[in-house]
């Protein structure tokens, strides 16, 4: 197999032209690779693992890396922090950029940058004693970890997890900071969710017809974007302290629509996902307490597993319906559909 990396390292080698790789790339979008008439482009695909080396890569990663932070803790925390940084930097430059394996690089980025906020948060903290403002310390110095590593391997999850620092530490530093905002804690993660969501679709907007890594790195984005937007909104409905009434549920379901329809309109399904938790939990909660104690669970299950399997199936032909109702304003910044 290859992937969109390879072709581009081709075409810088003079093995391909651009415009070959192009019309490759037209080409497998259309279809012709295979008999079925979806669309790639409606698939939203994304690359996790190439086998079952990818496992045994990660488990020899995290053997080494237990190791190497169990001896160098016995010389500081300090010590420790960098000594898995420096492992996890020099073991993706042969996995990751040689190897292209892209489990192991989701591992050793995230591994590489918690060394870094480690040593950063150690630090000021041991200077300052000030513990919230160390989580802001290490979630922004997590977050120019993950820029220099995207500078270097272009790793497309890293974009969401220097986000996801920089949002945990700067909310950290304001409850800290102004304590009256703890109470509105869950406003503040919205609007990360909402932010992380406008990022996504900046890169979403770069690449329409998702033929290059641009929608990967959006893919990770809306799936970070997903539950910083939709956890709040249901624990204020009290649906996570399982105070599910008739009324809940009828806002549960209203907001699950509202997520569906924007999902299709993006081509995204990260939301959908994100919310299906919650309304399970919900909905199996408000039959509960109408009498049905033991099934509750199995029968939302079975009801809402039905439509989402109903609704993968038709997603092609209910998404060019809606597309047809917005505005083409709107719909210029889309996935195009295809049939």
């Amino acid at each position: 197999m290859y992937t969109d990396d390879d072709l581009s390292a081709a075409a810088k080698a003079g093995i391909f032209t651009d415009e070959s790789i192009v019309t490759f790339r037209t080409f497998m979008a259309n279809g012709q690779q295979t008999t079925s008439t979806t669309a790639l482009v409606d698939e939203e695909n994304f690359r996790l693992i190439s086998g079952f080396n990818d496992f045994f890569v990660v488990f020899a990663c995290f053997l080494l890396l237990g190791s190497v932070t169990w001896l160098a803790s016995g010389v500081s925390g300090i010590a420790a922090g960098l000594a898995v940084a420096a492992t996890s930097w020099g073991l993706t430059e042969f996995f990751v950029r040689r190897r292209k394996l892209a489990l192991p690089g989701i591992v050793l980025l995230m591994t590489f940058m918690a060394g870094i906020a480690w040593v950063a948060g150690y630090l000021y903290l041991s200077i300052t004693k000030a513990p919230f403002s160390a989580v802001l310390v290490a979630g922004i110095a997590a977050a120019m970890a993950a820029w220099v590593h995207w500078l270097r391997f272009h790793v497309p999850i890293t974009v969401a997890l220097g986000v996801a620092a920089l949002i945990a530490g700067v909310i950290a530093a304001l409850t800290y900071q102004a304590p009256e905002l703890r109470q509105w804690a869950d406003v503040l993660f919205v609007i990360g969710g909402l932010t992380t969501f406008g990022l996504a679709m900046f890169w979403d907007v770069q690449d329409r017809v998702r033929k290059t890594g641009k929608t990967d790195v959006a893919f990770w984005l809306h799936l970070l974007a997903a539950p910083l937007i939709v956890h709040p909104i249901f624990s204020q409905l009290g649906v996570l302290a399982g105070e599910s009434s008739t009324l809940a549920g009828m806002i549960v379901f209203v907001l699950y629509i509202g997520l569906a329809v924007v999902s299709m309109a993006i081509d995204r399904r990260a939301l959908m996902v994100s919310a299906l938790v919650y309304v399970l939990f919900s909905f199996s909660t408000l039959l509960r307490t109408n009498g049905f104690v033991s099934s509750g669970f199995a029968i939302t299950g079975v009801c809402i597993g039905s439509l989402l399997l109903m609704l993968s199936a038709y997603w092609h032909v209910a998404r060019g319906a809606l597309l047809q109702y917005l505005p083409q304003d709107i719909v210029k910044w889309l996935p195009p559909q295809k049939a």
